[in-house]
């Protein structure tokens, strides 16, 4: 555990090197963590290990508070909890951090987020070793090279902090994990502590929104864009607008939003936000398959894009022409009907049309993707039509929203202890439906099997990688509208004259 003198003077030499501590806040410092730790005394310890990674301090740390009683279970939540509580002690005040990116945005806007994004790291408010845990690997398809992931570092509740939850007095503050509310948080059991969370004020379309990361970092410096006020998701042209305020205030960064409606959505509805930050998804680099023209915008170029889902990519160097057109194909789609390939604008007056829509700069030209969504569910597909399906479950059974939709699968933690077993019992010759956790995947082994000559310990482990891969791009293909053949590619090209 170490002597906790130490820790705690590890922990504030670390604020200090990463100028999350001023020179003239060290003795304040130390005496706010030693009332977070119940300590009414600090002796300076005579030597102290260089260099030690936070980790390794907070473990340290977090042992001694478990072990003094501070902590009334040895879980991850509970841990969590704390350990955000002591990385709040470090963390500068809102209007600090602010002034700090202010100044570096006057030098350019990547400097700005480069700070940002560093600076929420050296919190812990993006823990680094979690992240490094989860598991990547790249599938090349003919829509080019889709990344798959497998999120190890969103925590797993223990099921006496799941339990203490459930018991907790329910609170409606801060009313969602996306609200203003939760900078500086204090966290319980069933929502996050935040106290190192810091969130940058900025204007678009004239309204007030924050701009944050996330904590789970999906990929590069993956953020968040959330509206100040607790209000609903909602595609509209003002939603188009936005997109294109914040291209314009950090022109290095894409942004998209998800859908505004149930399966087709994200986890989040009830709080209107956009996800964003510094990466290139395969659906960036997939190339227009078939030039269109819509009438009334024959300045604007467009295409529909080589994907798996229905795209269609706008360009045009002035921002708001691309606002005014995505604003008339996304009316037309929300009421647009074809019984031919099971679209349908609304079933008992429940609308089922949407859009997914994704911006970005693209040789000095701004550049929209309008991803056509519909959620209709049937007995047959009750989880959507244009869902993943179930012979697919055993992979990816939830929502396809904006990261997956754009080319990155996040998958389920289970799969990795899942495909490690399974791999084992291909290998061996076991029978994999005689295993209750395995049995769901049979199917799909049987499936690819045939197709390599040999399947041994060497290979088994790229050969499953490889298979998910296809999976995802299944994925993909069910939650298109007009699919990739012939009929859907005339059913496709009928919608856009209708537009």
């Amino acid at each position: 555990m170490g002597d906790i003198n130490s820790l705690i003077r590890q922990l504030v030499n670390y604020g200090l090197d990463k100028e999350l501590v001023a020179k003239e806040d060290e003795v304040y410092t130390i005496n706010r963590i030693l009332e977070v730790l119940k300590l009414d005394e600090y002796t300076e310890p005579e030597t102290v290990p260089k260099n030690s990674e936070l980790e390794q301090i907070l473990e340290g740390m977090l042992d001694f508070a478990y072990d003094r009683g501070l902590i009334e279970s040895n879980s991850v939540a509970y841990r969590d909890l704390m350990d955000t509580k002591i990385m709040g002690c470090l963390t500068p005040a809102p209007s600090v951090v602010i002034s700090k990116f202010n100044n570096f945005y006057k030098e350019s806007p990547q400097k700005a987020t480069d700070f940002y994004y560093n600076f929420s790291c050296d919190t812990d408010y993006i823990r680094r070793y979690r992240i490094a845990k989860d598991m990547k690997w790249t599938a090349d398809t003919e829509y080019g090279r889709l990344d798959i992931t497998i999120n190890l570092s969103k925590p797993e509740k223990d099921p006496k902090a799941i339990a203490a939850a459930r018991n907790s007095k329910q609170s409606a503050y801060p009313k969602c994990q996306l609200c203003v509310e939760n900078e500086g948080y204090a966290g319980r059991l069933n929502h996050p502590a935040r106290e190192t969370h810091r969130i940058m004020p900025i204007t678009i379309d004239g309204s007030q929104w924050g701009f944050q990361y996330s904590p789970y970092v999906y990929y590069n410096e993956h953020c968040i864009v959330l509206n100040s006020e607790h209000i609903p998701m909602k595609i509209d042209e003002s939603a188009f607008r936005k997109l294109f305020d914040f291209i314009k205030l950090f022109p290095h960064y894409f942004i998209g939003s998800n859908a505004d409606l149930p399966i087709v959505g994200g986890s989040i509805l009830t709080h209107e936000h956009f996800q964003g930050g510094h990466y290139e998804f395969a659906m960036e680099r997939a190339s227009i398959k078939k030039e269109i023209t819509i009438k009334g915008y024959e300045d604007v170029k467009a295409g529909i894009v080589n994907w798996p889902m229905s795209v269609i990519r706008i360009s045009h160097s002035d921002s708001e022409r691309l606002v005014k057109l995505a604003a008339h194909i996304l009316d037309t789609w929300r009421g647009y009907t074809d019984e031919d390939v099971f679209i349908f604008a609304k079933t008992e007056g429940e609308p089922h049309n949407t859009i997914t829509p994704i911006a970005r700069m693209r040789n000095d030209k701004y550049e929209l993707d309008l991803v056509l969504r519909n959620n209709i569910t049937t007995k047959e597909q009750p989880l959507g039509v244009y869902h993943p399906h179930k012979e697919l479950h055993h992979i990816k059974k939830e929502n396809i929203g904006l990261i997956e939709v754009m080319g990155l699968a996040v998958l389920p933690a289970r799969l990795k202890n899942e495909m490690k077993k399974l791999g084992e019992f291909i290998v061996a010759g076991k029978d994999i439906r005689s295993d209750e956790e395995l049995e769901k995947h049979a199917d799909w082994v049987d499936e690819f099997k045939p197709q390599y000559d040999s399947i041994d310990e060497n290979n088994v482990d790229e050969i499953l990688k490889k298979e998910i891969g296809i999976v995802f791009k299944k994925v993909l293909e069910h939650a298109g509208v007009f699919k990739n053949d012939e009929n859907g590619a005339a059913a496709f090209m009928k919608f856009i004259e209708n537009i």
